[in-house]
């Protein structure tokens, strides 16, 4: 497929891919080679290339893939496509996806998560709001597909419950989360980041939100929780 040929949505979705990738890499969030990001485009599916610096992405760089999984144009995709596609077919809501190795997530899973079904309590509004129930997902190696089960198996509960599923926690490896797009997907990934650095740093540790309080936010936001 030549330039020409891709649509114009695709060629929008790369600039900002790389424009997030950058941002992140800017504030911390990913590091060195660590980290990916997907879109969905009219096209089939952009992702960042194997060991590829999220602070250095180049728009023609990224792997345009088809909704078959072959590969269209740019470089080799990240070995992540393989969950980033168990995702988009779990979630049609999900227009993009990303995963870094944020260092307060990481070091959550080290020290232990709240619970195997919520690694963070609902200790702020936003975090209800904006990000929900976050899993925890046992170590694999990165890559292993076996994640991409569990990741759709968790989407799935939630889905039986009428809740959206929006991110998980990969085990010593960080986060993976996902929205309607790269700004929207950035953000959950920064208040859940910002959540767990709250969590991590209050001592003592602050009770959760109340059953009424997140009532309400479930009544007036439609919150995920």
């Amino acid at each position: 497929m030549n330039s020409t040929s891709v649509h114009p949505e695709t060629e929008a979705l790369r600039a900002e891919i790389c424009r997030v990738g950058q941002s992140l890499y800017e504030r911390g969030y990913v590091h060195a080679s660590a980290g990916n990001i997907s879109a969905r485009t009219p096209d089939g599916l952009l992702i960042t290339p194997t060991d590829a610096c999220l602070g250095t992405l180049m728009p023609q760089a990224l792997a345009l893939v088809a909704p078959d999984g072959r590969h269209i144009a740019g470089e080799p995709a990240s070995k992540t496509l393989a969950l980033h596609r168990r995702i988009y077919a779990a979630a049609p809501q999900a227009r993009c996806i990303i995963h870094t190795h944020s260092r307060q997530l990481v070091a959550l899973t080290l020290e232990g998560v709240w619970s195997q079904d919520d690694i963070l309590p609902p200790i702020t509004p936003y975090f209800v709001m904006k990000v929900g129930h976050v899993p925890l997902i046992s170590y694999h190696r990165p890559g292993d597909p076996h994640v991409a089960d569990r990741v759709q198996e968790c989407i799935e509960a939630l889905a039986v419950r009428g809740l959206t599923l929006r991110a998980v926690m990969l085990e010593r490896l960080g986060p993976t989360v996902w929205h309607d797009s790269p700004a929207q997907a950035s953000a959950v990934l920064e208040e859940l980041e910002q959540t767990a650095a709250l969590w991590r740093g209050v001592s003592p540790r602050p009770a959760a939100l109340s059953a009424a309080q997140i009532g309400e936010l479930r009544a007036t936001f439609g919150a995920q929780w």
